[in-house]
C-alpha cells in the first residue's frame, strides 16, 4: 500500500455547506423514508465499566445508514434533474439507498459497483431498485466504479449522487447523531464510527460538536485502507495505490474532501501506520503510537483495526447479541479493544450495516482464527514412506491441536514431498510448544508467516 497521487478532479458538489442546521433540515426531509433505528445498551461490551450503546443502522430500511444520505440528495433535486435520471457508485450499501429512492420516487438510475461487491448486496440493489435501476459492475474497487460513474455523468448530464463527498449526503448521514442525542437524552461522551469515504463521520461529528465541545469523536478505518489517516498527515486527500477490499463498505482509496476537512478542523490525531512513513509532506496532524488510546473529552482521533480483529468482532456480535454485521458494520465495535475508556463514560458505537453475504463466513472465521493466533500454516516435507503422517500426528501435533488442511503441494524428489498443513490450536499459547516439537522431529517444517508472499499464494 502506497501513496501515489494528491491530484483529483471531483464531480461538482451542490447545496448548502454541511452544518447543524442542514442536518436538522435533512432529518425532516427524510423522516418518511428512513427508519428510526434502535439505540441499544450492550451489557457484554459494557463489562469493562463504560456504558456501551450500539446504534443499530443494520436494522435500517436497506440494512445500512446509506439510505439517509442518498434520499436527502435526491429529495432536493429539481424536476428537470430527476427527469434526466441519476448515477451513483457504491461498494453496495449506498447503491441500495439510491435504488430504494429511485423506486420510491420513480426515477431512473444507473448504479456502478466494484466486481468485488458481494452477490448478496448486488441482489438487494436489484430488488430495491426494480425496473428503475440498471446495475453495472466495473473494476475491483469503489474508486474504479466511481471513475466509470463519473464518466457516465459527464457524457449524459445525469445527476451524480455521491456516496460521501457531497454536503447533502453528509447531512443525511449526520441525522444518525441527531437520533442518538434524542434517544439518549444527552450528547454521549464518546462516539465511535467507521470510516470509508468519511461522509458519515463528518456529518455525525458536525452535529455532535455543534451541540457540545466535550464529545470525543473516534473514527475507525480498516488497517488495509487508511485513506483518511493518510490525508490528515499529508494535509489533503491522497490516493492510495493499493487497499485490502475485504472490508468492502470502507475500502476507499481516496477519502472525500468533506471528511478530511471536518476532521482536520477538529484537530484529529491519527494512530501510526506504516503507510504514513511514506508521506513526504510535513505532517499536518499529530501521529501517535498505534496501540491503546485514552481519549480525553473534546478530542478527535482516527485509528485503524486489522481485518482479523474486525472478523472476530463480527462473530462475537453474532454469537452474543444476534447481530449480523457486515465487516464495515463491525469496525466501531472492533476498535473498542484499543480504547481505554473511563468507567462512567457513555459510549455509542455505530453498527453501520448488516448486508453480509452468508457465503463469506468461511473467510471471516478463517481471518478471525489467524488474528487470534489459533490458526497456523506450515510447509512440511514428508518422506515418501508408510507411516510418515502417523509420526507427524503422534510426535508433532499436540492433544488440543487439530489439522484443518492437508494438501500435497508437490513432490520435491523421490524421497520427500511437501505438504501444506493447516493447524488449529486449542490455545494461542500452544504455538511455542508446537514449534518446539517440530524442531525436534525428523520432518522439515517451515511456518508460513501471515502476510508473506508464500502465505498469500498458498493459503
Amino acid at each position: 500500500m502506497a501513496v501515489v497521487s494528491t491530484h483529483h478532479v471531483p464531480v461538482h458538489q451542490h447545496g448548502p455547506a454541511l452544518s447543524l442546521d442542514a442536518i436538522e433540515a435533512a432529518s425532516e426531509r427524510i423522516a418518511d423514508a428512513v427508519a428510526r433505528t434502535p439505540l441499544e445498551a450492550c451489557p457484554r461490551l459494557s463489562g469493562t465499566g463504560a456504558q456501551i450503546y450500539l446504534k443499530r443502522e443494520d436494522l435500517q430500511t436497506v440494512r445500512s445508514y446509506k439510505i439517509r444520505g442518498a434520499y436527502n440528495v435526491m429529495a432536493q433535486l429539481s424536476a428537470d434533474e430527476l427527469s434526466r435520471g441519476v448515477v451513483a457508485a457504491s461498494a453496495g450499501n449506498h447503491a441500495q439507498g439510491v435504488a430504494f429512492a429511485c423506486k420510491s420516487m420513480k426515477v431512473p438510475g444507473r448504479i456502478y459497483v466494484p466486481t468485488t461487491t458481494p452477490k448478496q448486496k448486488r441482489d438487494r440493489i436489484a430488488w430495491h431498485g426494480g425496473d428503475f435501476v440498471e446495475l453495472k459492475a466495473i473494476g475491483e474497487t469503489y474508486d474504479a466504479a466511481a471513475a466509470a460513474a463519473q464518466a457516465d455523468v459527464m457524457s449524459t448530464g445525469s445527476a451524480w449522487i455521491h456516496a460521501f463527498d457531497d454536503p447533502r449526503t453528509a447531512a443525511g448521514q449526520g441525522t444518525i447523531a441527531r437520533e442518538i442525542v434524542e434517544q439518549l437524552g444527552r450528547v454521549p461522551d464518546v462516539v465511535v464510527a467507521p470510516v470509508g469515504g468519511g461522509g458519515c463521520l463528518a456529518g455525525m461529528a458536525t452535529y455532535l460538536r455543534g451541540l457540545s465541545g466535550d464529545v470525543t469523536i473516534v473514527g475507525v478505518e480498516p488497517t488495509g485502507a487508511v485513506s483518511l489517516s493518510a490525508a490528515l498527515v499529508n494535509g489533503g486527500p491522497v490516493t492510495l495505490d493499493e487497499i485490502d477490499p475485504f472490508v468492502d463498505g470502507a475500502a476507499v482509496k481516496r477519502i472525500g474532501s468533506i471528511g478530511h476537512r471536518v476532521m482536520s478542523e477538529l484537530g484529529a490525531s491519527v494512530s501510526d501506520h506504516p503507510i504514513l512513513a511514506g508521506i513526504s509532506a510535513t505532517p499536518a496532524t499529530q501521529i501517535i503510537p498505534d496501540g491503546p488510546l485514552s481519549p480525553t473529552p473534546g478530542t478527535a482521533h482516527i485509528t485503524h483495526v486489522d481485518e482479523g480483529a474486525i472478523c472476530s468482532a463480527m462473530l462475537e456480535l453474532y454469537q452474543n447479541e444476534g447481530i449480523i454485521a457486515e465487516p464495515a458494520g463491525a469496525l466501531a465495535v472492533a476498535a473498542l479493544g484499543k480504547l481505554r475508556l473511563p468507567a462512567d463514560a457513555v459510549v455509542v458505537c455505530l453498527v453501520s450495516g448488516g448486508n453480509n453475504d452468508v457465503s463469506r463466513y468461511g473467510e471471516i472465521i478463517e481471518r478471525s482464527l489467524v488474528h487470534r493466533g489459533l490458526k497456523h500454516y506450515f510447509l512440511v516435507d514428508f518422506p515418501q514412506e508408510p507411516g510418515a503422517l502417523r509420526r507427524f500426528l503422534d510426535e508433532v501435533l499436540g492433544p488440543d491441536d487439530d489439522i484443518t488442511l492437508f494438501e500435497y503441494v508437490k513432490r520435491n524428489n523421490r524421497e520427500t514431498g511437501a505438504a501444506l498443513v493447516g493447524v488449529e490450536l486449542g490455545s494461542p499459547d500452544g504455538l511455542g510448544a508446537l514449534m518446539d516439537r517440530m524442531a525436534r522431529s525428523r520432518l522439515h517444517c517451515e511456518r508460513l508467516e501471515p502476510g508473506s508472499p508464500a502465505y498469500e499464494y498458498l493459503t
